[in-house]
């Protein structure tokens, strides 16, 4: 389990969903609430996505979810 904790994807994607959270936050006092919206579920999706794919049952199930966080990248 701690070989998922220390992996640099899993860490570069959380810190990206931290920056990506803050920035929002800025969108929102500009008043610009949609595209603050949008950027959110997309950014944070990444590491959502990238942690299930290293849960994937298999290569195939590994190679579909990464290629998933890929594209919301």
């Amino acid at each position: 389990m701690s070989k998922l904790n220390e992996s640099p994807i899993r860490i570069k994607s959380f810190q990206f969903a931290c920056e990506i959270v803050l920035y929002c936050d800025t969108l929102k006092e500009n008043k610009d609430f949609e595209l603050a919206s949008q950027l959110i579920r997309s950014g944070t999706s990444i590491g959502a996505n990238t942690r299930e794919a290293q849960r994937g049952v298999s290569l195939k199930d590994f190679k579909n979810k990464f290629g998933i966080a890929l594209k919301e990248a």
